[in-house]
């Protein structure tokens, strides 16, 4: 069996907008682009993968398109080791991490996406997992820069049955409104997305320390600052979660030996598809770090996370970016339901996106 193409595809999903809109760098978020990536073999079985995209998707489809495409063609794609270290070697010279290794991740997963297919298994029970129907899922809200804005979001997710919520904001008064809104019971996650030295990471740890949230994501810039995660995580008196800028297991493993993070989030997208995370959760496992990896996701991504996910003994909380969509290629295998999305139980990752709405949807249409 070899590889005979693998084409990339772009679409862009309007969201559905209630209120306010999301803010990205100072500007209305109302749409959300997705890169999928199609491997298509001559025994007639194709493949899924997610690379990262949203803002950067030109960058990855073209690393896509031009580099790493041409080298999987003619590759068995059954040896998913043996290709992935040869791609990874050919274009190391390009970064161990951007555009390129997420253009490799998207095809790691069609990979695994064709691997559960040839064997007839959904994707978890490939991986070693045991029967499973659904995992908690966690409202990943996005930014929204006001309190009048992001307190409905919050109490609409509750109402939709999450028992689990993340805001991405990064002012106190605005954290402190999510608490209120949340209540006192409800685990609440804050993603800052790296604004912070280390020294003011500090300080507003110690600020929010009251509000008794299950972690702070990115609080410190540059995201490959260790040691000054570590300093957060043993001053700051909050639990550290990071990892979806992480390129590579290795990478975790001098995380974990600076014990610079309780919560390690690989993110499939981006660190090299199924096959590097499966290793995350080994090395976090065998350090004792918890894994809850990032899934800002709505594809082959997001699917790639549940099954990564439902691959373990123990149940793994799954990050589902809080919004709706007018249209969407994946139907309500995306959406979760009474805080629990559900494991696919398709061969491979369980489901492929239907081609009309990829047409309706397409970013270059």
């Amino acid at each position: 069996m070899k590889i005979t193409a693998v084409e990339s595809f772009v679409i862009r999903m309007p969201l559905v907008i209630r209120g306010d809109a999301p803010m990205v760098s100072g500007q209305a978020r109302t749409a959300i682009e997705m890169l999928l990536v199609r491997v298509d073999t001559d025994a007639g079985v194709c493949g899924w993968g997610e690379g990262f995209g949203h803002r950067v998707w030109p960058a990855t489809r073209t690393a896509l398109d031009t580099m790493v495409a041409p080298l999987c063609l003619g590759r068995d794609p059954a040896a998913i080791g043996a290709l992935m270290n040869d791609l990874m070697r050919a274009l190391h010279g390009a970064g161990r991490t951007g555009p390129v290794l997420y253009a490799l991740s998207a095809v790691d997963i069609a990979l695994w996406d064709i691997a559960g297919k040839l064997a007839g298994l959904p994707l978890y029970r490939l991986l070693g997992g045991g029967p499973r129907q659904d995992l908690p899922a966690y409202a990943s809200l996005l930014r929204y820069g006001r309190a009048a804005a992001l307190e409905p979001r919050i109490a609409e997710a509750l109402e939709r049955g999450y028992g689990l919520v993340k805001i991405h904001e990064i002012d106190p008064a605005l954290i402190r409104a999510a608490r209120r809104a949340a209540g006192a019971g409800i685990p609440l996650m804050v993603d800052c997305n790296c604004p912070w030295t280390v020294q003011q990471a500090v300080g507003m740890c110690r600020t929010l320390r009251e509000l008794d949230l299950e972690w702070i994501e990115e609080p410190v810039w540059p995201p490959e600052d260790h040691a000054g995660l570590a300093r957060v995580r043993a001053e700051g008196g909050i639990a550290v979660a990071a990892g979806e800028n992480v390129g590579s297991v290795f990478e975790f493993r001098r995380m974990f030996e600076r014990q610079a993070i309780d919560v390690a989030q690989p993110s499939v997208a981006k660190i090299g598809g199924i096959s590097e995370a499966r290793r995350v959760f080994e090395v976090a496992e065998a350090c004792g770090v918890r894994v809850v990896p990032h899934s800002a996701y709505f594809g082959p991504g997001l699917l790639a996370s549940i099954h990564l996910c439902a691959s373990r003994a123990a149940e793994v909380w799954v990050e589902r970016f809080y919004c709706d969509f007018e249209d969407n290629p994946y139907g309500e295998a995306i959406d979760p339901r009474g805080g629990r999305i559900a494991v696919p139980q398709g061969a491979g990752l369980g489901i492929d996106p239907d081609p009309a709405v990829l047409g309706r949807l397409a970013a270059d249409a």
